[in-house]
């Protein structure tokens, strides 16, 4: 198939406009014209990796973080990343990254850790506002079920684990069709007042274009009149961490065994302990310190993390516990995830998951 179609599939799981400014999200190497019958997926591009997916016969690799982060100024092969690049592009390799996009998502990264770790009633711990608009129209009366219907098929109304929400009010519409239109009621140059009905209803923005669509081609104006707001609410399906509640309370050291165990991590570093039980738990794959005071305020007894720095311990101030178990154990299981999906959605596409350790951090025990 070709390469467009399995990142056109990627992008509706995890929207690149989801992702953090910073990231580099997306196809790195590689062209969408390009035929692929076969993906390596790690969480590293390492030039193991490289060497693998060429060994296996893999034209595409799919990785979590992305091999190139910022401008490359010079290829000559100095630097790791040079060298991953350019033996993808001599090996006709793409490489492909879904990074925050899919840390960001409520069946992302957090989800799998909440799934690994057994918690329950789990939501987004940090929404991300400003990713949400609204759409206002006016309709015919007897064509607002139908213009309806297709904007909420194309991706609008949704709030929450609600669809097709919508407000709608009834009122009086006027125009007077100029030369050379084809109104769908009225005259041209009379004035005519239509009965129509307001349509309001949000979507994510980066769906804009597809709704637009949906609302031009079921409403019967020649020239349909809309508006668009940006929003600043705060989009409950999308953005960074994941809070959820264990189905018993725990006591603190039997719950890092647990931890320590099913995320398969060689140590945990963590705070002071409470002396209390632990019911809810925050989650945030990679480095997730700057979620601290969201996991506090949730009431999270634990919250589990990577990449904590040694005065950042500090800040929990025995309101909650900290516990950091690596960078690569808490994102492991994003492979898995990634696997998963490709492998349900393309049935006769070849997906393997990388036989290399990427972890770059060592322990001696």
């Amino acid at each position: 198939m070709k390469l467009a179609e399995l990142t056109t599939y990627l992008e509706s799981l995890a929207p690149l406009a989801y992702q953090e400014d910073y990231d580099n999200s997306g196809l790195i190497v590689g062209h969408p014209e390009q035929e692929v019958n076969q993906a390596l997926i790690s969480l590293d591009c390492t030039e193991a990796v490289v060497d693998e997916a060429i060994a296996k016969n893999c034209q595409v690799i799919i990785s979590h973080h992305p091999i190139v982060f910022k401008g490359l100024k010079k290829f000559n092969g100095k630097t790791y990343v040079e060298r991953v690049v350019e033996k993808a592009i001599r090996h006709q390799i793409a490489l492909y990254a879904i990074h925050t996009n899919l840390d960001s998502v409520s069946d992302g990264v957090n989800a799998r850790i909440c799934q690994v770790l057994g918690l329950q009633n789990c939501h987004i711990l940090s929404p991300k506002p400003n990713l949400l608009k609204k759409l206002v129209t006016y309709v015919p009366q007897a064509h607002a079920d139908e213009v309806r219907e297709a904007l909420f098929k194309a991706g609008a109304g949704n709030i929450g684990n609600y669809s097709e929400c919508s407000f709608n009010a009834e009122g009086t519409g006027t125009f007077k069709a100029g030369a050379d239109t084809n109104p769908y009621v009225g005259e041209q140059g009379r004035q005519h007042h239509e009965p129509e009905v307001r349509i309001e209803t949000i979507y994510p923005a980066q769906q804009e274009s597809k709704i637009l669509m949906a609302l031009f081609l079921s409403h019967p104006y020649e020239e349909v009149a809309y508006d668009l707001y940006h929003l600043t609410n705060h989009y409950k399906q999308v953005g960074a961490g994941m809070v959820g509640e264990l189905p018993i309370a725990l006591g603190e050291e039997e719950f890092l065994r647990h931890v320590k165990y099913n995320m398969k991590a060689q140590v945990i570093r963590h705070t002071e302990l409470r002396g209390k039980s632990v019911k809810k738990v925050a989650v945030c794959g990679g480095s997730g310190g700057f979620l601290l005071k969201q996991a506090i305020a949730a009431g999270a007894d634990v919250f589990i993390t990577a990449d904590y720095k040694y005065h950042e311990f500090f800040d929990a101030e025995k309101k909650i516990v900290i516990a950091d178990i690596g960078h690569f154990e808490s994102e492991q299981f994003t492979q898995h995830l990634l696997y998963e999906k490709i492998q349900k959605k393309f049935t006769n596409f070849a997906v393997r998951l990388t036989e290399i350790n990427t972890n770059p951090i060592k322990y001696f025990i």
